[in-house]
């Protein structure tokens, strides 16, 4: 018997999150994720690191995927995944490619008995015992918004911008170029660092004191961040408040992420947008900024003064607080609802997969047609 088979008699269930930038998994046991890591493999023709979402093809990413769950599986959790079930956390909108290839790898190259997929919208209320709430997953490709209403997602109502943190990693990237003479190609980990180690999202009355230019603006301290051993590049007090500014300044359609989520809640029920307004979710790497929460809540304010937005008729906006930290609040929910009885009445079996050759989708409509005859 294997090492990693050794380690554990019982049919361990592993839950997995594959994000644009982070992996997560662990176990359906575990009250957070066994590891994080990021979500890129080692090219073997060019022997350097891509991004799992960077894939050229559907070999290609067959290929990446392949070597993704294996480091999984024999690196981290130590346990091999043959005729064990998992949990498979995705977003509403993944790509047909991405989940239909990433099915083909678990059932025909790793040979798993099921797999349970959980939309994260949906299982990230799970750890708040809610069923009505509307989340915003502010991620690192784009900000989803999705609407749920008695543990139905409200498709008709999503909202998605390419706003999280690819687009701050650039808009920063311009800034630091601005202000550090010979400072142009600075790898995305760096900027990374500086985003997460200087930067904060600052009040709306301090935006325009400084887009003002008004003698009152005082910057905060500026920062030197070491670079390249013997370098260092100067961060202002300027480019850390102004770093989380793209996330609300409005594009030429007005949209930004605070109209994302009022277009959203205008969608619905009447009898539904004050309970949505009251029951914000927040999830995604991004949302933990510091000072985030609070600028959200000016701009959805500073938004119903609209005339688009008035017939609302919000009183007020409340931010539900996780028992989990937001980046993997989604992935807490996946293990939750795989520790019940839904993970053996909900999952595809792999006789079913090689059956019906993929896997039932939402935008299907024989897949729809064929769950409701059997609901009926």
């Amino acid at each position: 018997m294997s090492t990693y088979q050794s380690l554990s008699s019982e049919k361990l269930t592993v839950v997995l999150d594959i994000g644009s930038a982070f992996t997560r998994f662990g176990f359906t046991t575990d009250f957070a994720p066994r590891y994080i890591i990021r979500s890129e493999v080692r090219c073997k023709k060019t022997n350097k690191l891509r991004k799992i979402c960077d894939y050229d093809s559907a070999d290609d990413l067959y290929d990446m995927l392949v070597e993704l769950i294996h480091i999984i599986y024999f690196k981290y959790a130590l346990i091999s995944p043959k005729d064990r079930p998992i949990v498979i956390v995705e977003s509403l909108l993944c790509p047909t490619l991405f989940r239909e290839t990433l099915a083909k790898v678990l059932f025909l190259q790793y040979e798993v008995s099921s797999i349970l997929v959980l939309p994260s919208h949906l299982v990230a209320l799970a750890s708040l015992a809610n069923d009505t709430g509307l989340v915003v997953d502010v991620g690192y490709k784009e900000a989803v918004v999705i609407p749920v209403c008695h543990g139905l997602p409200i498709l008709q109502a999503w909202q998605a911008l390419p706003l999280g943190g690819e687009h701050i990693h650039s808009h920063l990237k311009s800034l630091l170029s601005s202000s550090n003479t010979g400072i142009q190609n600075l790898p995305e980990n760096f900027l990374e660092d500086i985003k997460v180690r200087c930067c904060f999202v600052t009040k709306s009355s301090r935006v325009e004191q400084l887009e003002g230019g008004k003698p009152e603006y005082a910057p905060p301290p500026d920062v030197v961040y070491p670079y390249a051993g013997t370098e260092s590049i100067l961060v202002t007090g300027k480019v850390r408040e102004k770093t989380f500014e793209i996330l609300y300044e409005e594009d030429n359609d007005h949209l930004c992420l605070s109209t994302m989520i009022l277009d959203a809640i205008l969608k619905v029920n009447m009898d539904l947008r004050q309970k949505l307004a009251e029951n914000l979710v927040l999830i995604g790497g991004t949302v933990m900024t510091l000072g985030f929460k609070a600028r959200l809540k000016e701009e959805l304010q500073k938004q119903l003064n609209n005339d688009r937005y008035k017939v609302l008729n919000i009183h007020e906006f409340k931010f539900h607080t996780l028992p989990c930290k937001e980046n993997y609040a989604a992935w807490l929910g996946g293990a939750i609802y795989g520790a019940t009885e839904f993970l053996s009445m909900k999952a595809i079996s792999k006789d079913f997969y090689l059956r019906e050759k993929h896997l039932p989708d939402w935008i299907n409509l024989k897949d729809i047609n064929n769950t409701v005859s059997r609901t009926l």
